[in-house]
């Protein structure tokens, strides 16, 4: 067991570095991580005043804003369970987590209130708004007379400052995953999960008070939350959040004002960075000329590199990738021009990590890096010839198992402990990581061929004018659905017809590189983006049906 206490690490951060900006909202004035405390102080007036007792549930549905994260901490903080809900969820799934996980406060923005019926949510006591903390609505008026005097509450000072005692042993969150099939379940983390993960990752990543962090990611996804969030707060870091949908012209203006000491990012906003910016530099002939030239390469590789650097804010310690595997060609390439990239991996069961090495460690390209120290991993039944099987963890930082679902838990954990990650992958001889693919999304041919189709949709990702790709069985045979890269499709000029045969040309240059079992017997292409999870992960089993 971890010897650091969650809450304690997150009242020592704050009394450490009162007057150091904590949180900015992208648009707005910043929080000091005092007034942060003075905050926490006032929402556990209110917790305590209208009810609210240790293991009671708190509701939490909003973008990313720094009153989103003074909920979160407040509610830790006090001893209760906070409930992070996506907002891409529909009104109805919102009020199916907040009744299946029984909140008794709930906190949301505007845009989501309206949406919602208190009369299908019968635990909820009050909710409130997230932009101010006043209330939406109540079930009496002592909850009102209780938020009136908290908010009128004078902070307090940091000599003094205290958070309560609160066990790492403790039930900390239900995360709802935002799985691509099925729905989602409520995932049991303890304090310990996630302060596991946030010693890990400071000890790999060496932040520092009042350096700038740009958290985009949702943060209530597992991996956002422990990364973009927890981490850099108790390092006393200031963290700046990007409440819309970020979309990459958005990310790259904020990573050039702000200057972030760590990227976080998820591998579809890096992969269409350098699809849109970089791959149209290198693809001209004076370029491709230049970089088979010995010596010179080295010259324009560092230029190419300083520019991506640049383009990043100039200014980062680690660009790490997460959420999802990046196309392999391109980590390649960013590893081959130098830039300090890392892969990791994880799970919102684990809260999120399972596996990270930072670039300095040089992890080999392809792989997530070391299993972290908290976890032991094996690989179940692997593939004689290709040593590919199940990754399965057991350690410090797994879930205690799914909220109220003891069938989904025990089909996840089995007796010894072990969590069936769903995962396929191998472990080299020094101990690296590599995933292969989702057990479920494995196509098995009619020869008894495996078929790993992300790594198909690697390689046609990087065609030319293709967005991304999904691979499907039809009948027996393989099918690619393609979405366009429309930037790259109006600059080639290309209309109508022109779009379809390209892709036609694509798909017969992708099977020259395939084994004969993975070959894609058709191509159709899409010009709506896929449908995707808050993690930017493709909805596979919307598009299974198509042929």
């Amino acid at each position: 067991m971890l010897r650091e206490n969650f809450v304690e690490t997150i009242g020592t951060a704050i009394k450490t570095h009162w007057d150091v900006p904590c949180f900015s909202n992208l648009k707005g004035p910043s929080l000091s991580y005092g007034e942060v405390g003075g905050s926490i102080h006032r929402l556990h007036h209110l917790f305590e005043h209208s009810g609210l007792e240790r293991g009671d549930r708190v509701g939490l549905v909003g973008r990313n804003s720094s009153h989103w994260a003074v909920t979160y901490l407040a509610a830790v903080s006090f001893g209760a369970i906070i409930v992070p809900i996506l907002p891409d969820f529909t009104s109805a799934e919102i009020e199916h987590i907040v009744r299946h996980s029984e909140c008794k406060l709930l906190f949301v923005t505007d845009a989501i209130f309206d949406g919602l019926t208190e009369e299908t949510m019968p635990t909820v006591r009050g909710l409130f708004r997230l932009n101010d903390f006043s209330i939406f609505w109540q079930d009496d008026t002592d909850l009102h007379k209780a938020h009136e005097t908290a908010m009128a509450m004078p902070a307090p000072e940091p000599q003094s400052y205290v958070l309560p005692t609160v066990s790492n042993d403790d039930l900390a969150a239900i995360v709802y995953t935002s799985g691509t099939t099925g729905f989602s379940k409520g995932v049991m983390l303890t304090g310990n999960s996630l302060i596991a993960n946030v010693v890990y990752f400071n000890r790999q990543v060496e932040l520092m008070p009042g350096d700038n962090i740009v958290s985009f990611l949702p943060l209530a996804h597992a991996f956002g939350c422990a990364f973009d969030f927890l981490a850099p707060l108790v390092q006393g870091c200031h963290i700046t959040f990007i409440e819309k949908i970020p979309t990459p012209k958005v990310l790259l203006k904020c990573f050039a004002e702000l200057k972030p000491a760590v990227v976080m990012s998820v591998p579809l906003i890096i992969e269409k960075i350098y699809r849109n910016r970089i791959k149209p530099l290198i693809e001209t002939p004076k370029m491709q000329l230049m970089l088979k030239v010995p010596g010179l390469n080295k010259i324009v590789h560092k230029k190419i590199r300083d520019k991506i650097y640049e383009v990043f804010g100039g200014n980062y310690k680690q660009l790490v990738i997460g959420g999802a595997a990046l196309n392999k060609d391109i980590e390649d390439f960013f590893r081959t021009v130098g830039l300090n990239l890392t892969c990791g991996y994880g799970m919102t069961e684990c809260g999120p990590l399972i596996s990270y090495s930072k670039w300095e460690d040089n992890p080999p390209v392809g792989s997530v890096g070391k299993v972290i120290d908290y976890l032991e991993c094996r690989i179940a039944d692997p593939d004689p010839e290709t040593g590919i099987g199940e990754v399965q963890v057991r350690g410090e930082n797994l879930m205690l198992g799914y909220y109220l679902d003891e069938d989904s838990t025990q089909q996840t954990i089995d007796p010894a402990g072990w969590l069936l990650t769903g995962d396929l992958g191998k472990l080299d001889s020094e101990g690296y990581l590599y995933l292969t693919g989702r057990s479920k999304n494995m196509i098995l041919t009619a020869t008894g061929q495996n078929v790993y189709p992300e790594e198909i949709e690697s390689q046609l990702n990087n065609l030319p004018c293709v967005e991304e790709s999904l691979i499907i069985e039809n009948e027996g045979k393989l099918v690619a659905l393609v979405y366009p890269n429309l930037e790259s499709v109006d600059t080639a000029c290309l209309r109508g017809r022109q779009v379809e045969d390209l892709m036609e040309d694509n798909r017969k240059v992708l099977n020259l590189k395939l084994p004969g079992f993975c070959q894609i017997t058709k191509l159709k292409v899409r010009y709506e983006e896929f449908e995707k999870t808050p993690t930017k992960k493709i909805k596979r089993r919307f598009y299974q049906a198509i042929a």
